[in-house]
């Protein structure tokens, strides 16, 4: 690559192909006269590329036929105002691992009645809760849980069963942040959702898989265009959709089926992630304070240590603006964490190359040892 590290959470980086090949076809797609931009959402040229990107997402997940793949607007977040209007039946249960979920339950809890299955707050967001040890009120409308929280770098190895917890109520996943980074255990899934423009395309699309026995359920207040059975009965086109981003993302799943698909990438995240957390493990002057259990191999937070061996939360620290200085010069761009929690962050989505973390690692190596 000849372009510098991106390192941002979101939005983040796309492979270098897919934003040559767009550009390529910016002025006239495949001979039509038209960029995707200018194409009406219903005609020919751009079903054929809906078509195709659902079509390889179905394929890159293995999403199960009685899932309804859903290209949608608002975001994650937006999304978390969308579900409890189709789901909730008056009560809802969260599982907080982090800034995001947190940020679910505050919205869900406006369309319906919350509780708080569990949390790691009190240890402050650095493992995930025992789900034998969930609390999950009886007649819930559904759990929802964020399997990657992309500010605390907390992440689900596994999904929980929630029929092994006796509980028969839909698991609706926030997937925003590591969507086609692993497999998804659909069997244990009622409905996942997530924002394209961490690992999948640019900002303004939003994936929703959803059961089919789930649609219908609407609340009345429900907008039709959030209706997520009008939505799949109109196959993504009850309004406009977001055609840009479709064919962006199109464009991804193919480079992802090229590399190998969602397996292939697994084992390179697997990599990635193992090289930068061994190298903030050795050192004296790095820190990354969640569990090993529980780490994320997307969003890597970590913190530069002061003189007196402790973690340095303000960017504006001479230390870390020393860091966040010299990355810059040598390629590695946005490494600064989330305002709310501070020091750096390095997202590790499927687009950044083993190639990027090695950089990165080098660097961290020579700045520790000028420090």
């Amino acid at each position: 690559m000849t372009r510098p590290f991106n390192f941002s959470a979101g939005p983040a980086v796309l492979p270098e192909e897919v934003l040559r090949t767009a550009a390529s076809e910016m002025l006239d797609w495949h001979g039509s006269g038209m960029g995707v931009m200018e194409m009406s959402h219903r005609g020919k040229e751009f079903i054929s590329i809906y078509e195709a990107a659902e079509r390889d997402l179905r394929e890159l997940l293995a999403v199960p036929p009685q899932f309804k793949i859903l290209f949608m607007q608002g975001g994650g977040l937006a999304e978390n105002a969308i579900v409890p209007m189709n789901l909730s039946r008056g009560a809802m249960d969260f599982v907080v691992t982090g800034a995001w979920s947190h940020k679910s339950q505050q919205e869900a809890a406006k369309y319906g009645r919350v509780n708080i299955a569990a949390s790691g707050r009190e240890g402050g967001y650095t493992a995930i809760p025992d789900p034998a040890g969930w609390q999950i009120q009886a007649g819930t409308s559904y759990v929802h849980l964020c399997s990657n929280e992309t500010i605390d770098g907390v992440e689900f190895a596994q999904l929980p069963d929630l029929k092994a917890l006796g509980c028969d109520a839909p698991l609706v996943v926030d997937f925003s942040s590591h969507v086609c980074s692993r497999p998804v255990q659909w069997s244990r899934v009622g409905l996942a959702f997530g924002g394209a423009q961490k690992n999948l395309g640019p900002a303004g699309l939003t994936l929703v898989v959803v059961r089919e026995d789930l649609l219908g359920h609407a609340l009345p207040i429900c907008p039709s265009a959030f209706d997520y059975q009008l939505v799949a009965k109109n196959q993504s086109m009850y309004n406009t959709p977001p055609t840009y981003g479709i064919y962006i993302a199109g464009l991804t799943f193919a480079w992802l089926k090229s590399q190998g698909g969602v397996a292939a990438m697994q084992a390179r995240n697997i990599a990635k992630a193992q090289l930068l957390y061994e190298t903030i493990d050795r050192s004296a002057l790095y820190v990354n304070r969640v569990g090993p259990a529980a780490r994320s191999r997307m969003n890597v937070p970590f913190f530069l240590r002061d003189e007196a061996g402790q973690p340095l939360l303000d960017p504006a620290h001479p230390r870390n603006a020393s860091f966040l200085e010299g990355a810059r010069a040598a390629g590695l761009l946005q490494l600064k964490g989330h305002k709310s929690v501070g020091g750096m962050r390095a997202s590790l989505y499927n687009a950044m190359p083993l190639e990027g973390v090695q950089a990165l690692v080098d660097y961290m190596r020579d700045f520790e040892r000028r420090a």
